[in-house]
Order: C-alpha cells, then sequence, then structure tokens
C-alpha cells in the first residue's frame, strides 16, 4: 500500500493502536524540547515520577522566553532547569544560545524522527523531514521517562507546490495563502504534508517558516519531504551523517488536497486580530505604522536577515517607526555580524534584541497605546503584543523591511527592484555549541537548585461520581491559551508558581474570575468554538485547575488544549446541540450524576438546574482516556501504571 511521507514515519514509530485516522495510537519519541515558559512545570512534573534519567535519544531544554531579569524569578527558574537538566540527562541551551525552534533545526533536527516540544511550533521542525509536534508539557514529561505519545491519528492533507516565489514573496506568504484556505480552525486533527516540483525551490529554513506556522492552522504537524536540499542543510552544519532521503510513495492517498502556485502569489497579510484573516498587501497599502519587528521562531533565520539587511542597506527607518530585529540563534547573529549584514541593520537604525522570544510573548517592546505594529511573528492576538489596544498586522520579513523605510504598510510599487534578494544558502554554516551544556554522565550527585518562586503544581484527585457546581465564565469563539492564561512579561516569571499564576486566570477578559471561582469553590467553563487556539502553555489547564474547575462546555476545542484538560482531569464536554450553548448564562447551576459510568460513553448527559434543562455532550474519549479522567488526570494514572 502506498503511504504519505507521515504515515511512514509513524508506521515506524507505532507503539499501539492502529494508524487509521479518527483512532487513538501512540507513538515512540525520538526527541524531546522545552522552554523555559513551559519547561519549569514539565521538569517538575518528570521528578515526580521518580526517573533517574531520560529515555529518549536526545532531549533538550532552553532558554528563550523569560530573558528579561528584573528581578530574581526568572533567573532561579533557569538554575532550576539547568540543574535539572545536567542530573536528568538533557542537554542544555544557555540564554542568547536563540530560540528553541531555530536552534533545533540547525542542531539536532533529523529526518524520519520524532520531536516532542513543550511549545505550539515545535512543528518548525518538519521542514527537516522530522514528525515534529507540540504538546503540553506533561506530554512531554511522559515522553522523556520513555512513555509513548497518544493523539488521534490525523487526516493527512496534500498541499501541492508548484513553480517558484516570484523575488520579492517569501515562505511567509505560502502559510498565509494555506492559512486563507482552512482558517485556525481548519487543521484540527490533520497534517499538512507538502508535495510538489515547487518543493525543490524552497530551503529548509523557508520550509521551517511553512510547517512553523502551520501551528495556526490547530494542525498536528506540518512536513516536508527530506531531499537534496535537506542534504546540503546538513552538510553545511556539518551533520551530513543525519541524512536520510525520504518522501511520500508515489500513489499515496490524502484526505484532501489542494494546490498552489509559487509563482501567482503575491505578498499577504494577516489583520487584526487572528492569522487566519488574510488579505493581498495591496488592499492595506499606505496604513500608518508605528512599530516593526522582524524574527520569532517564524522568520529569524539567516536567509530572513540577510534579505532584510538587502533591503535596509542605503536606507534609515522611517523616523515615525520602531524597527526591532530578533535574530534567531547565537549561529545567525554571529554570521551576520561576520559578513557585514548585522552593520547594514544597525546602520539603518534598526534596535538589536537577544536571539530570543521577545516581543512575540510580550515579553518587551510592547507598542504605543492605539499602535500599529508590524510583525513577522506567528501571532497577532489582540493584546498578546503588552498592548490591548494596538493593532498587529503579521508580514513576511520582506515586506516588514520595506515598510520600515517607507513609514506605512509597503506594497508592490514601494519596493526596489534593484536590491539584490538572491541569498545563496552558506555551503558551511558557523558551528560553535558552546552555550549547549551538555548532561552529566552519571547525575546521582548533582544538587537540583529550586528558587522559591517554584511551588508544586496542582494534582487532581480521582474523578467523584457526581460533580458539579456553578459556570464561571461563559466565553465565545477562538478565546486562546493566552486569554485564559496571560504570559505578558509580568506574569511569564511566575511560570512556576500557579497560585500566584491563578489570580490572573482570565484576566483578559473577566478580572472577577479567580475570585468568583474561589467563592464558588470551582465549578464550571462554557466556551465557543475552538476552545484554547494557541500556545501549547499548559498553565491554562492548571491555573483552571487550582481554582477548582472541574469541565469545560465548549462547541469545539483546539487539540492541544484539549489535551491538557484531559491530562489534568478536567472534563472536555463539547455541545451536541450547539443551540444549547445559548440558554447557559452565568452562575446557572450544573450537575453531572453517574458520571463515572457515563464517562465509558460518547454521551454526557448534563443537567442545568437553574434553567431546568438537559443537556447531550460529547466526550468521546479513548479507553485510555476514559482511564486518564477517572484517574484525574495523566500523572495520577501513570503513578498507578508504573507501579
Amino acid at each position: 500500500m502506498a503511504l504519505t511521507l507521515a504515515e511512514k514515519i509513524i508506521k515506524n514509530h507505532l507503539v499501539s493502536g492502529e494508524a487509521i485516522p479518527g483512532k487513538e495510537i501512540g507513538i515512540k519519541i525520538d526527541q524531546t524540547l522545552t522552554q523555559d515558559s513551559t519547561g519549569t512545570m514539565a521538569y517538575l512534573q518528570f521528578e515526580a515520577m521518580g526517573i533517574d534519567r531520560v529515555r529518549t535519544k536526545r532531549s533538550v531544554a532552553y532558554i528563550d522566553h523569560n530573558m528579561l531579569q528584573s528581578g530574581p524569578e526568572n533567573a532561579d527558574d533557569h538554575l532550576y532547569i539547568q540543574t535539572v537538566a545536567k542530573k536528568h540527562g538533557i542537554y542544555f541551551s544557555k540564554p542568547g544560545n536563540g530560540i528553541c525552534h531555530q536552534v533545533h533545526l540547525e542542531r539536532f533536527s533529523v529526518p524520519g524522527e520524532t520531536l516532542l516540544g513543550s511549545d505550539s511550533h515545535t512543528p518548525t521542525c518538519g521542514g527537516m523531514g522530522m514528525l515534529a509536534i507540540g504538546a503540553g508539557g506533561l506530554d512531554v514529561a511522559i515522553a522523556m521517562a520513555g512513555g509513548e505519545y497518544n493523539i488521534i491519528m490525523p487526516e493527512i492533507i496534500n498541499v501541492e507546490l508548484k513553480g517558484k516565489l516570484n523575488k520579492f514573496c517569501s515562505a511567509k506568504d505560502v502559510i498565509l495563502e494555506v492559512l486563507k484556505h482552512f482558517t485556525v480552525k481548519g487543521g484540527v486533527n490533520k497534517i499538512f504534508e507538502y508535495t510538489g516540483e515547487g518543493v525543490k525551490s524552497l530551503s529548509v529554513p523557508e520550509r521551517g517558516t511553512i510547517t512553523n506556522m502551520g501551528a495556526e492552522l490547530g494542525a498536528t504537524t506540518s512536513i516536508f519531504p527530506s531531499d537534496e536540499r535537506t542534504l546540503e542543510f546538513l552538510k553545511a552544519q556539518g551533520r551530513e551523517e543525519d541524512f536520510i532521503e525520504l518522501k511520500a510513495d508515489e500513489g499515496a492517498v490524502y484526505a484532501k488536497k489542494i494546490t498552489i502556485d509559487l509563482s501567482a502569489l503575491e505578498p499577504n497579510i494577516a489583520l487584526p486580530h487572528s492569522p487566519d484573516k488574510v488579505v493581498s498587501v495591496r488592499e492595506v497599502r499606505g496604513k500608518k505604522i508605528n512599530q516593526v519587528a522582524i524574527g520569532s521562531c517564524t522568520n529569524s533565520s539567516y536567509y530572513d536577515l540577510m534579505r532584510v539587511a538587502n533591503i535596509l542597506e542605503g536606507h534609515t527607518v522611517h523616523e515615525d517607526v520602531s524597527l526591532v530585529i530578533s535574530p534567531g540563534s547565537k549561529q545567525v547573529l554571529t554570521m551576520i555580524a561576520e559578513n557585514g549584514a548585522l552593520a547594514k541593520i544597525i546602520s539603518a537604525g534598526a534596535r538589536i534584541l537577544e536571539s530570543g522570544c521577545g516581543p512575540c510573548i510580550g515579553m518587551g517592546q510592547a507598542p504605543n497605546t492605539n499602535g500599529v505594529s508590524l510583525r513577522t511573528f506567528n501571532r497577532n492576538f489582540k493584546g498578546r503584543c503588552g498592548t490591548p489596544s494596538a493593532d498587529v498586522y503579521l508580514v513576511s520579513p520582506e515586506v516588514a523591511a520595506f515598510s520600515a523605510i517607507k513609514g506605512y504598510i509597503a506594497g508592490l510599487e514601494d519596493f526596489d527592484y534593484q536590491v539584490d534578494l538572491n541569498i545563496e544558502m552558506p555551503e558551511k554554516f558557523y558551528v560553535n555549541d558552546n552555550m549547549i551544556v551538555s548532561p552529566a554522565e552519571d547525575g546521582r550527585d548533582v544538587e537540583v537548585i529550586r528558587g522559591p518562586n517554584i511551588k508544586p503544581f496542582p494534582q487532581n484527585k480521582a474523578m467523584e461520581n457526581t460533580v458539579g457546581g456553578k459556570i464561571l465564565i461563559k466565553v465565545g469563539d477562538d478565546v486562546t491559551t493566552d486569554a485564559i492564561m496571560p504570559s505578558n512579561a509580568n506574569l511569564l516569571p511566575y511560570r512556576s508558581n500557579i497560585p500566584y499564576l491563578s489570580e490572573f486566570c482570565f484576566s483578559a477578559i473577566d478580572e472577577e474570575f479567580p475570585k468568583r471561582a474561589k467563592e464558588n469553590k470551582g465549578g464550571i467553563i462554557v466556551g465557543g468554538k475552538n476552545y484554547g487556539q494557541g500556545s501549547s502553555r499548559e498553565h491554562a489547564a492548571l491555573a483552571p485547575l487550582y481554582l477548582g474547575v472541574k469541565a469545560v462546555m465548549a462547541k469545539s476545542f483546539a487539540r492541544i488544549h484539549r489535551s491538557n484538560l484531559i491530562n489534568n482531569g478536567i472534563l472536555p464536554l463539547t455541545f451536541m446541540n450547539e443551540e444549547d450553548y445559548d440558554t447557559i448564562d452565568m452562575l446557572d447551576e450544573i450537575v453531572i450524576n453517574n458520571l463515572l459510568a457515563q464517562v465509558e460513553n460518547n454521551v454526557v448527559i448534563v443537567e442545568n438546574k437553574t434553567k431546568n434543562k438537559i443537556y447531550k455532550m460529547e466526550l468521546a474519549l479513548s479507553e485510555r482516556a476514559v482511564e486518564i479522567i477517572k484517574a484525574g488526570g495523566l500523572l495520577n494514572y501513570m503513578s498507578k501504571v508504573m507501579k
């Protein structure tokens, strides 16, 4: 039987289940990555399992999110991650070495292997032909302990690429085009597999841009074949031995196929406040801007910044614009410093930030009040930038650079057609891994240092037969994990302190939520479609758990957040009749009886005692997930299994 590339890798790593779309499967994980925003919790959970050493081929802990050290909290957490990594066999990438996805693509990605990361943009390494999936921290902890990763077998969507990108178009325009077709909801439980003769025109970093932002589709992951361009990249990184050629079989069957003619694309832009609000740049050309930010794990590669440098050369950033640039890694920063590109960027008036996530997660560089910020990032959710009243647009590095010069959103009419954008990938990248700390050969004598800000993570108890409570909040469609548990510069230092963080749960929507939850001793959340989209942030489940939330009733869930709810023993209930959503109000009294028997079925009967109504809710759990929910979460379940 002819197989897609994703099916081949899944087949080679299948531990349990059948690889039939819609069925639960368990796969072996070769590599893991964490970052410091989610890593502290993942390592606390790993330690709780009592495993001496990770059982993956390679696990890497990155520091790239919380590098502003205005107090001891971030530095304390970095020290905890470094020492726990040293003790348990995990490589540690120091702050300044770069963004996890960029560095992992450069130094550790291996075609045909599986990668699980506690960050939703882990699929970046799909540009290398890896099956790279974002997940909650607890799933990553289980994988580090040698456990399988369980998912619903996705459908495979084929994106056939034809032709070659025009001079002023880039990989960012490709993924924005895909988002225009599928929206932020269209990729749930799907893998996007790129094929066609147009693939060969894209370098590995360009492919990484596309697979990175595929996370905004809600997709399980995205993947490119491993071919001569992959070999070219690995040779330049000094890792030729990691190459293996991989592609779909001829005649492979896909659930759906779309074709994109690269040569027909023009620059795209995502309007506020969603990555799928995509239009042509020409439709908003001329809009005055206040800020331009270039970088993030989506567009901070050597290729991206070389093109930016060539555009900026000989020009000055507009007097009304602040231009900030975040190189993706120490490797990128060193190379553009050595070849003079960095001087071109600085001479134009750009501000150079650390090689880290920075503005993408609201960690500095918030725009002015009511400001317009043009960014090469992957998300433009309202308020994520740090300024709730700002409008954030997503564009390619090329559009961003030209716009920074002009002072408004620049279109094709504004571009300098003489500028050289033909960037050749280097035959040899600068390789110096001196900011990656190897683990101890024997970690038994390594002391794990815990700062005072690190608090025990909340653990649920086994499910009771009757569950209920009041509706604590009712929210609409596309509520993000940023909205559930904000991650701005003020709160990120407390990512390992759930009791403190819980005081800000849903604060962007309803500041009274924590108080209401405490007064009612927990309760139920009601949500619309695609509840929990965005970041893999497990805190969006842990903070509600700490506040006593027992269930979420929603029209539909984002994949990772639904898994995080299950992993923490919170019921993810889906309305079978979406009109029932309209009949529920805040503080309605909800009760679910005979729950232990009901979770065995696809349908759970929920009673609204205030309105005297009965709702049929879909639960649709696998046999394993049923046991996890009954146990009160994945950690409780694993403690029983591992005895």
